[in-house]
């Protein structure tokens, strides 16, 4: 199973984060990603420490021929045709894709720093190391992959979601809102 982040808080040519999402799915099969699955939108509280419009997020369950690597540059090059600009850390963005999964491949940071690796993009590391960390993500991810179990911990995302509530208390699930069915 290929499991792919997506989010978006700013708009582009195709609309509001949420249409851009839409879009995004609708382009990936012309560059050999197949969407199999996805969750449903939910509108998320940004990351930031500064002001910045809420998110629009989901996962989707994909297929690929290609490697992980490269399917990580496809999913860069999809970005960048929706017009991503890497500037800020965690900063506002036309459309943001995660490979958060691949087929339950483990491959730790490849650069001493790991996530604090300023703003170009980050190299492959599997599974996405902020998987456990994120109510935005574990949220679609539970709903869309509820099989889906972690490759190092084996733990699956309901249990992981439980967790991060056990560990954050409500703010773990603040601000989440679901816009669509998936």
């Amino acid at each position: 199973m290929i499991l792919v982040g997506m989010g978006a808080n700013l708009p582009t040519a195709h609309g509001d984060p949420l249409a851009t999402l839409h879009a995004a799915i609708e382009a990936m099969p012309s560059f050999g990603v197949d969407v199999v699955r996805r969750s449903s939108f939910y509108r998320t509280p940004a990351m930031a420490a500064y002001a910045q419009p809420p998110y629009v997020n989901a996962v989707i369950v994909v297929e690929s021929a290609l490697p992980a690597e490269e399917l990580l540059q496809t999913l860069h090059r999809i970005e960048a045709q929706f017009g991503r600009v890497r500037l800020v850390r965690w900063g506002e963005r036309t459309l943001d894709l995660d490979l958060l999964d691949y087929s339950g491949m483990v491959l730790p940071p490849r650069h001493p720093q790991g996530l604090q690796a300023g703003t170009g993009p980050i190299p492959l590391c599997l599974p996405h190391p902020g998987i456990c960390e994120r109510g935005f993500v574990l949220v679609p991810l539970a709903e869309v992959a509820p099989e889906w179990r972690h490759p190092v911990d084996g733990e699956g995302a309901a249990a992981l979601l439980r967790r991060l509530i056990a560990e954050q208390g409500e703010a773990a699930m603040a601000g989440i809102e679901r816009l669509t069915s998936g």
